[in-house]
């Protein structure tokens, strides 16, 4: 079998067990056997160490295939001379944290997941004390993989309660932003806050977090994990889990409603009056939240952020936007960048939820946006203020429309980058302004007769354009679709059909 064909990006991504139709398995537990022996010999060499001397963490969200992968995953590393302690039940920013807490100071860790995906699937995410794996690293290792075929070691293996560990590093995050409060060890008294977990990784939140500090977290729901997820999936993208969560914000009266993936390295909220707080708004919020230690600093963000956007963080906050490219991984290294060449850059956030801080270790961990929100919350309503007054210059999303363009015949990326070099002639040629733009082309309209913008860009793995279009006020939507229409018509294998 191929193993190159598991490799998504920076992580590893398959099908771990039959139940969906057309979709046969590919990830087994001999796999990943053979991937954590892999990745052993990976980190020994990078390293410049003997096997023997790493020790590392595994851990595993709520799915189904979770602990037969884990097992599997543990004996390849042990095969391979490593000593693994089984962190259970975790998430994955809290294995990247057990290479920095002193409690477990683990040499690197794998976290078994596939985020939000469907329950047949699951995956690997590796890390060492840089962070998350690149896409050459994982590369490197699946390619090792299928030369191993690792044997069965008899060693024991010690468990370890993580979570709690990482649980009881956010509260004391939490109680230490609020000691002026002068609440003592209950600094959430008295506000109401809901979690819903979606069956996944995030109920600890609930019990280990918020309670403890004194939150009144009555209508909580699908807290307890289930690998099936009966109630939706838990994606704060899906319209069906942003509902349930602010259904339970409105039903229970809260002051605050989150939300996490399956594993827990995305989050968006939910206000105390339904307002859905993500994509756009949640960087917006978390930005506000910064601006004021890190004032002139500049937010990196992913590249289909809205204009309006650009202006609550320029014009309102004084900040500066750098709008570049999609996937965590590319804003997150490109944070990195700008702050070691002396550029201070806070916040790296996608319009998914992923979002790292610099002040913590440029690590995209949903449950410390959660922690920032609490603060702030808590801040907030003892100022008599509500939460979202941070956004309340951010101006309101009135009209958004995403088209996809599939691309037939081959080579799409030759044909994709062809269609954007004629697509960006016509846009000068129509004098329309185009600011700067690291991926596809963005367009920008603030005219009298049209106000909005559209952003035409090529899929980096599908033969796929996405336009995506948004209208700053009532019927510019259609009249942006127009415009689009002019600047893409006659590319006789751009099939536009979904442009009407």
């Amino acid at each position: 079998m191929d193993l190159m064909k598991l490799q998504n990006g920076s992580d590893i991504r398959g099908v771990a067990i039959e139940g969906v139709e057309g979709e046969n398995v590919n990830l087994t537990p001999q796999i990943a056997k053979q991937i954590g022996c892999a990745y052993v010999s990976w980190l020994a060499k990078k390293l410049d160490v003997d096997a023997t001397s790493l020790h590392l963490g595994v851990g595993r969200d709520s799915r189904v295939t979770g602990p037969d992968l884990a097992d599997a995953l543990i004996d390849g590393m042990v095969s391979a001379g490593a000593t693994v302690t089984d962190c259970g039940m975790a998430t994955t920013p809290a294995m990247f944290m057990s290479i920095v807490f002193p409690e477990t100071n683990f040499n690197g860790s794998a976290m078994i997941t596939a985020s939000h995906l469907p329950f047949n699937r699951n995956g690997i995410k590796f890390f060492d004390d840089d962070g998350g794996l690149e896409h050459e690293d994982i590369t490197e290792i699946l390619n090792l993989a299928g030369f191993l075929n690792p044997s069965k070691i008899n060693v024991p293996v010690e468990k370890l309660d993580l979570l709690s560990i990482y649980a009881e590093y956010l509260k004391n995050k939490i109680a230490d932003g609020l000691a002026d409060l002068g609440k003592g060890d209950k600094p959430l008294s008295g506000l109401h806050i809901v979690v819903d977990s979606g069956n996944g990784a995030s109920g600890f939140f609930v019990d280990k977090i918020l309670q403890p500090l004194g939150a009144d977290t009555t209508g909580s729901q699908f807290l307890e994990p289930d690998g099936m997820f009966p109630n939706h999936i838990p994606n704060p993208e899906n319209k069906q889990a942003m509902e349930a969560i602010r259904s339970a914000v409105l039903a229970n009266k809260a002051d605050l409603g989150l939300i996490f993936d399956t594993d827990v390295d995305r989050m968006s909220a939910v206000l105390s009056d339904g307002s859905e707080i993500n994509r756009d708004s949640i960087i917006a919020m978390i930005a506000a939240i910064l601006a004021p230690e890190y004032p002139g600093s500049t937010i990196i963000t992913d590249s289909v952020t809205s204009d309006r956007l650009t202006y609550f963080l320029q014009d309102v906050l004084g900040l500066k936007h750098l709008c570049y490219m999609r996937g965590y991984k590319n804003v997150i290294n490109k944070q990195k960048e700008l702050n070691a060449a002396g550029t201070v850059a806070p916040l790296a956030m996608e319009t998914s939820g992923h979002g790292a801080l610099k002040d913590n270790y440029f690590l995209d961990d949903g449950a410390f946006l959660a922690v920032k929100l609490v603060i702030a919350l808590a801040q907030s309503n003892a100022q008599g203020k509500k939460l979202d007054s941070l956004i309340e210059k951010l101006p309101p999303l009135v009209e958004e429309g995403e088209y996809r363009f599939k691309i037939s015949g081959e080579n799409f990326k030759e044909y994709g980058q062809s269609v954007l070099a004629e697509f960006k002639r016509r846009a000068i040629e129509a004098e329309y302004e185009m600011p700067e733009s690291y991926e596809g082309v963005r367009i920008s309209f603030k005219g009298e007769d049209v106000q909005g913008w559209m952003l035409l860009r090529l899929s980096l793995h599908d033969p796929v354009m996405p336009l995506n279009i948004e209208g700053a006020r009532k019927g510019d939507l259609a009249k942006l679709v127009e415009i689009a229409k002019q600047l893409t018509d006659g590319f006789d294998r751009l099939d536009r059909s979904c442009l009407v």
